[in-house]
């Protein structure tokens, strides 16, 4: 079982449909337990980065999102999902991240003829041989909203990346953690091939 944590910050829906499409056993749950004993987990969102942090200690998730991505389960962070996973955001001063992979989210710097969010479709550069973009066309496009980007600290975390305004970390692998800033759900057949490798690690 596929468990799609639930704190309340959207875009849950939408997994779970494109999960429910490819034929996979998935529950949106805020219960520890079963995330806990989870097969895969996914930690999507939209929204702000202190509101999140906010709501996944107020349904006591920190801890089992934490346990989960150490034992090895295989976890996937989307959009507000992937930011969460690292240290802090520009987005909310002083709130510390759940710190699983180094690195922070800054925003996108306002530039003329830009607009902010960045919302639509970008093609990436993907790097040799990442697990969830195998079987994907050469600079595969996919779908964008967000108004803050990653900016990993470990360069070979990075699996992806696309150019808004700047080089924007679009993409990250570390070992059995996977993440995407843009939206998998959201993106078509492409996203689908994603979520299908993911669902096949």
């Amino acid at each position: 079982m596929i468990a799609i944590i639930d704190y309340d910050a959207g875009n849950m829906k939408s997994v779970e449909n494109a999960l429910d499409h490819l034929g996979e056993q998935c529950e949106i749950t805020r219960d520890v337990e079963k995330i806990r004993n989870a097969e895969k987990v996914i930690l999507p969102g939209v929204g702000a980065f202190g509101d999140a942090m906010e709501k996944l200690k107020s349904f006591g998730l920190v801890d089992v999102i934490r346990e989960t991505a150490g034992k090895g389960t295989p976890f996937l962070g989307i959009c507000l999902g992937l930011q969460l996973l690292f240290e802090s955001s520009e987005e909310s001063p002083g709130v510390p991240g759940l710190g699983i992979l180094p690195g922070k989210v800054v925003a996108l710097p306002e530039t003329p003829g830009f607009k902010i969010p960045h919302m639509g479709w970008n093609s990436l550069e993907v790097r040799e041989g990442k697990k969830l973009f195998l079987g994907l066309p050469e600079k595969p496009y996919v779908y964008f909203v967000h108004s803050y980007y990653l900016r990993a600290e470990n360069e070979e975390d990075v699996a992806a990346r696309t150019e808004y305004i700047t080089s924007v970390d679009a993409s990250v692998e570390h070992g059995n953690i996977f993440a995407c800033q843009f939206h998998p759900e959201k993106s078509g057949e492409t996203g689908l091939q994603i979520l299908k490798n993911f669902c096949g690690l």
